[in-house]
């Protein structure tokens, strides 16, 4: 039923999309902060030209397809590891058209205030994805917890050669992770969905990436579209000054503009 309504949303958005398809912008996006930076910009797009149709996705297995087919202008939730690892195993083509921001990944816990705290035996949840639940892996690997195959390009949990603490892991949906924090002793949460449920990245994490992290959040599109002249208005106004201002601002430091 959740699957039913995404599809029946893009397909309103598109019907809106095919009455003026070359002065709308159709993007789909996940909630926080990536809706709320394109809010930020579609009064700038409104003023050359553009009406920006902003829809807002939880379920990561329809934008890439919906914007491959054409349904979709552009989408903005993922960063280039994950969309690559999307056109190796889906066969689609899309390209970054903008690198904006960059979500640190990092562990949250309702159970413990440190990772010292950590019993034997601990329950972890991690995203199934490869780029993120490598992601996770590594940053444990970095504060001593674990210790990964050195030959493992995308590290899973089978790739673990020593575990000390036997950690038990959990691989989850991103987007459902947060939800299992009253149920997991360690969840890897992307900053964006730890904004979504009210917490602090700078106070309430326990292991976070640092600034040196690849996985930047992009402006996806088809390959072929990138120089369309609404494309090029929407990077515009999404790599603007006023736009790297609003998001240090509106997030302090937990969200990073990366342009």
């Amino acid at each position: 039923m959740k699957v039913f309504k995404i599809l029946a949303s893009l397909a309103l958005a598109f019907n809106l999309y095919a009455a003026d398809k070359d002065h709308t912008i159709v993007v789909a996006v996940s909630p926080v902060p990536h809706a709320e930076i394109m809010e930020f910009i579609k009064p700038v797009l409104a003023k050359e030209g553009y009406d920006l149709v902003i829809k807002e996705i939880n379920d990561y297995s329809i934008p890439n397809l919906a914007t491959q087919d054409g349904d979709l202008d552009a989408n903005f939730f993922q960063h280039w590891p994950y969309l690559k690892n999307h056109n190796e195993t889906k066969g689609t083509t899309l390209i970054t058209a903008a690198a904006i921001h960059l979500e640190p990944l990092g562990f949250y816990s309702k159970k413990i205030k440190s990772l010292s705290e950590l019993k034997d035996g601990a329950k972890v949840a991690v995203a199934y994805d490869p780029t993120n639940g490598n992601r996770a892996l590594n940053i444990l690997q970095k504060a001593g917890l674990i210790e990964l195959d050195k030959s493992a390009e995308l590290a899973t949990p089978k790739d673990i050669v020593k575990n000390p603490k036997r950690l038990n892991f959990v691989e989850l949906e991103g987007a459902q992770i947060p939800r299992t924090l009253d149920e997991v002793d360690l969840a890897a949460i992307s900053t964006n969905f730890v904004l979504d449920i009210g917490m602090n990245p700078k106070k309430d994490s326990l292991a976070i990436e640092g600034t040196e992290s690849p996985y930047a959040n992009i402006i996806a599109v088809k390959a072929g579209n990138e120089n369309s002249p609404k494309i090029k208005a929407l990077v515009k106004a999404a790599t603007s000054p006023e736009t790297k201002e609003f998001i240090l601002k509106r997030y302090d430091g937990a969200i990073l503009p990366v342009f």
